[in-house]
């Protein structure tokens, strides 16, 4: 079982400088990836940059304000080509200048203020100018809140209603602005407006960051590499270097950024600033038993159609006859791998496993002369008598125990002279091999056997297929995975001793 690379020996030490560069550029793409991440989620969120307000609950009217956080729009939106949009603007700017009258009570044209500001929201609920920046939800929520707290049916009659005279005679300004400061304005200034390029797409100026921060240090670092790997693999041409660096494409890309994730983490890997091999392994295990079962499946059934196919060939025959050793391709001419194996197992059967069968040899061949002994020598009349019976029974079990115990001396004797290495026998041996080959071939040749031979086998095989390879689509992934840990945990506290280094160690990897 091969060790987890995670506790395999480290590679050799990198220089100081190189792993301080390492570390520079690990830490520099993380902080790229930062980048990524807020600059494609800008627009989405530019609601929550714009009020640093947190809604955990959207259905609910709960705000969790966070001013700690900076206002960071002024700087971001220009990036993006966002701009204030106009009918919002001259909302909020009119709302402003009825604000400021209303609080000082002295205005002469506090009438015509309320009925411009109710003319205005009329307006803004007629064009909707929401729908260019994809909030058409927030009008309708700025709609609900007028009608909720007029109570009206129609978002202009109440808008009519909470900026008339009556109104605000019964309910003080204070409160009012309140509840528009509060509730509506805070929708009206999350519209904006985005400007367009010369390719009918959005405005963006962050590819420019990316480029001068960002991207030079990248292909700097990415040519390093490259040298190193130059170094290290002298007869490596320059297009094979750059080509195994293939994984670091996406840091030059300009669009999906997100790809960058991969990159950034092997440079974390490689600078031992974090340890990601066994999160990587715990991901991948189930995925790899997956793909292995499968692989496995289509090697096996690949393996045993290709069996089938050569048993049914009309040729078999001519094939076993090629198993000679004559025939054979083998690596080295005084290699018999088959032949050693008979030397071997020849005696270990002859001295060791047939004298222990003795009883059931004795037994079966008892049985098969008393057999003989009933059918042929005595005669039918005679079989009652009992005497007569013991008398056989006994001959047949002196003979069968003399002839089993010549056989097993026999074999005994045999066994030891086959385990004396002897090149003459070995010769011997070789041809009765090869004789055998051939008489089996001859044999299916001249007789009837082929086609049933052969479709027996075929049909055991077919039987392998359907039996064995179903229990291997019904067998549970997750057993496999647990006996994969099991045996990992068995070996990995005998190969620490030998040199491999502790879990938490980070192992620095070739550039």
């Amino acid at each position: 079982m091969a060790r987890p690379r995670w506790l395999q020996s480290a590679p050799a030490t990198p220089g100081r400088r190189q792993l301080l560069w390492d570390r520079f550029v690990a830490v520099w793409g993380a902080v790229n990836l930062l980048w990524v991440a807020f600059d494609l989620s800008y627009v989405p969120l530019r609601t929550f940059w714009l009020q640093r307000n947190l809604h955990p609950i959207p259905s609910v009217p709960l705000v969790v304000p966070l001013p700690f956080l900076p206002d960071i729009t002024p700087w971001v939106d220009p990036i993006k080509g966002i701009e204030p949009q106009r009918e919002t603007q001259a909302y909020l700017e009119q709302f402003d200048q009825l604000d400021r009258a209303l609080q000082t009570g002295t205005a002469a044209n506090r009438q015509a203020l309320l009925q411009r500001q109710v003319a205005l929201t009329a307006q803004l609920i007629d064009t909707n100018p929401f729908l260019a920046s994809g909030q058409s939800a927030t009008l309708e929520k700025i709609k609900n809140r007028l009608r909720d707290r007029a109570d009206q049916d129609s978002a202009k009659q109440a808008a009519a209603l909470l900026l008339s005279e009556s109104w605000l005679q019964r309910h003080p300004w204070r409160e009012e602005r309140q509840f528009w400061r509060q509730q509506v304005l805070p929708l009206v200034e999350t519209n904006y407006w985005r400007s367009i390029d010369e390719n009918a797409r959005p405005t963006d100026h962050a590819w420019r960051i990316d480029l001068l921060l960002f991207q030079g240090v990248f292909v700097l670092d990415i040519l390093l590499r490259v040298v190193r790997l130059r170094r290290r693999l002298p007869g490596l041409s320059w297009r094979d270097a750059l080509l195994r660096r293939w994984t670091d494409l996406p840091l030059l890309l300009p669009f999906w950024r997100w790809l960058r994730l991969v990159p950034v983490l092997e440079r974390l890997q490689g600078a031992g600033l974090v340890n990601l091999e066994p999160l990587r392994a715990v991901v991948s295990r189930g995925v790899v038993a997956l793909l292995a079962l499968e692989l496995f499946e289509v090697l096996a059934l690949q393996l045993l159609d290709g069996l089938q196919g050569v048993v049914r060939s009309p040729r078999w025959p001519q094939r076993l006859r090629a198993l000679r050793s004559h025939q054979s391709v083998i690596r080295d001419e005084d290699e018999r791998e088959l032949v050693e194996l008979v030397r071997i197992w020849a005696p270990l059967l002859l001295t060791q496993v047939a004298p222990r069968l003795a009883p059931e040899l004795q037994n079966l061949l008892g049985y098969s002369l008393r057999q003989s002994l009933d059918s042929t020598v005595v005669p039918a009349p005679l079989r009652q008598l009992r005497p007569l019976l013991q008398v056989e029974s006994g001959l047949s079990r002196q003979l069968a125990g003399g002839m089993v115990e010549s056989l097993l001396e026999l074999s005994r004797s045999t066994g030891e002279r086959l385990g004396q290495r002897d090149d003459r026998q070995l010769d011997l041996m070789q041809r009765c091999i090869d004789r055998f080959w051939d008489e089996l071939a001859l044999a299916l040749e001249r007789g009837s056997e082929l086609p049933r031979s052969q479709e027996l086998i075929c049909a055991l095989i077919e039987g392998v297929k359907g039996t064995y390879l179903s229990q291997i689509n019904r067998s549970s992934i997750q057993s496999l995975i647990q006996e994969l840990d099991v045996l990992m945990t068995a070996q990995g506290p005998a190969e620490d001793g030998e040199g491999g280094i502790s879990p938490g160690t980070t192992a620095t990897p070739p550039a």
